[in-house]
């Protein structure tokens, strides 16, 4: 009887013991999944705010960008266009003057002839930088060859493009941003690398359209934020951001720059 007694207490010992372990055991894991979850909510948290700190980045990077595009226009419209009308008004009125020489008739007739064929080549130059024909007309190929002409037009820098891409033309607004990351670097080649080669190849790469850009400039420390600035990467970035695309650029002093980005 005695021993079924001290059996019996042993078992119950040991389920006692075994409740208050699995008890500690079921405690330390709510603990553990509640401090985990807790930090995955944070960090869920942190990622979240950090995406809406950048896409206010990127907005307001567009915003500065539109608003320097629409006062570089006004101020086009206002320095060139506007001035060169009021001086064909003012032609105009002359030729009611009274007593004119018909010398004097046709020098301001002349006159008014030329400025007004400047003024709309100039106006045809302003709306060629807002979207330029061949590129509405014939596509993102087009434009770009088009692009590269106009630079080598300066006789200072040589580019050379190539594409491997079939390119569908009816996308014409995520080509636009494609286009103008294009023309931020080359303009930044050209004004502030010193460039005198520009190599732009479009490639297919495990199913990506990528773009690799690379110019023989000066260079510059990649490292330093302020550079980045100085190259209006925060546009570039806005657009490659639209474009869901990715970007990674290197750069040394005196080694050039090199880009190479998806679209």
């Amino acid at each position: 009887m005695r021993e079924n007694l001290g059996y019996e207490k042993e078992i119950v010992t040991i389920i006692l013991y075994t409740s208050c372990f699995l008890m500690v055991v079921a405690v330390f894991l709510v603990v553990f999944f509640y401090f985990s979850r807790k930090k995955i909510i944070q960090k869920e948290l942190e990622k979240r705010d950090l995406e809406i700190y950048l896409n206010k980045e990127q907005l307001h990077a567009v915003i500065i960008t539109q608003e320097d595009e629409r006062k570089r226009i006004a101020q086009d419209l206002h320095d060139d266009i506007s001035s060169k009308l009021n001086i064909v008004s003012l032609n105009a009125h002359l030729l009611s003057a009274p007593n004119l020489t018909e010398a004097e008739t046709k020098e301001i007739t002349e006159n008014i002839i030329n400025l007004t064929a400047k003024a709309l080549e100039n106006s045809r130059k302003i709306a060629h930088n807002l979207l330029p024909p061949v590129f509405e007309k014939f596509g993102l190929n087009a434009g770009i060859e088009e692009l590269c002409e106009e630079f080598e037009s300066s006789k200072s820098v040589n580019v050379n493009y190539t594409n491997e891409l079939d390119l569908d033309d009816k996308d014409i607004d995520r080509h636009l941003h494609v286009f103008r990351i294009l023309q931020e670097l080359m303009n930044n080649s050209l004004r502030h690398g010193k460039a005198t080669q520009i190599w732009i190849a479009f490639k297919n790469v495990n199913g990506i359209n990528t773009c690799n850009y690379e110019d023989n400039g000066v260079g510059f420390d990649s490292k330093k934020a302020d550079n980045q600035k100085g190259l209006g990467m925060k546009n570039i970035d806005s657009r490659i951001s639209f474009l869901n695309g990715t970007i990674n650029f290197t750069a040394e002093i005196g080694s050039g720059f090199a880009v190479v980005f998806t679209f």
